[in-house]
């Protein structure tokens, strides 16, 4: 893949640009189908932009150009997600209550933006499958977009400059290799794994609070 998208990048400059379409396409349907390799795509992308930099390539994928096309890619995402689940009648609200994941998600989501902080948000676009249960947990609860979709943007900024900083300086520093990609996957992977981990801990609202009894 990083050779297939180093070519493509260094082709001609029209053929460069596909990499923005490719990426943002990915991103936008992992909401609704998260084995999709959005993150790898970005990160391998980014590791070929250190390669030309480094060599001098003309036609190489701009930092900022993928920066910017990924975020904008994971917010779109998010809405689609959180208004088809707006709209999706009783029979999501079952599903929803039928899954413990996506009801407890609803849950913390819901207390989280009532009380004018939404880290969870954050936290689930680098969660596997996070961000999915959040955005459609948004809708199905029908929050309000002035709740949901700032802190959408904020988590698909974040996670669009974390990915392409892992492939960039991954690739400044090791090369475009195998090896680059490679050590910047795990580090996006090991962030996916905190942030499910934080996501399962239950919020200090939900905890029992055990005191001596009066």
């Amino acid at each position: 893949m990083l050779e297939s998208v180093g070519a493509l990048s260094g082709s001609s400059w029209i053929y460069s640009q596909w990499i923005y379409a490719v990426v943002a396409v990915s991103v936008l349907l992992d909401v609704f189908l998260p084995v999709l390799p959005s993150g790898v795509l970005v990160i391998t992308a980014a590791t070929a932009a250190a390669a030309g930099t480094s060599a001098a390539t003309a036609h190489v994928p701009d930092i900022l150009s993928l920066t910017l096309s990924a975020a904008t890619a994971s917010v779109l995402g998010d809405m689609v997600a959180y208004r088809l689940a707006w709209r999706g009648g009783e029979r999501l609200d079952r599903a929803i209550a039928r899954s413990r994941r996506l009801s407890g998600a609803q849950e913390r989501l819901g207390a989280a933006l009532a009380r004018g902080g939404g880290a969870l948000v954050v936290l689930a676009r680098f969660a596997p499958a996070g961000r999915s249960v959040v955005s459609l947990g948004a809708g199905a609860a029908h929050r309000r977009v002035r709740e949901f979709l700032p802190w959408s943007i904020l988590a698909g900024l974040a996670w669009a400059a974390y990915s392409v900083a892992l492939g960039y300086f991954g690739g400044q520093w090791l090369g475009a290799t195998w090896l680059a990609a490679g050590v910047s996957l795990v580090a996006l992977f090991g962030a996916g794994a905190g942030a499910a981990f934080l996501m399962r801990r239950p919020s200090p609202a939900t905890v029992p609070q055990t005191g001596p009894s009066v």
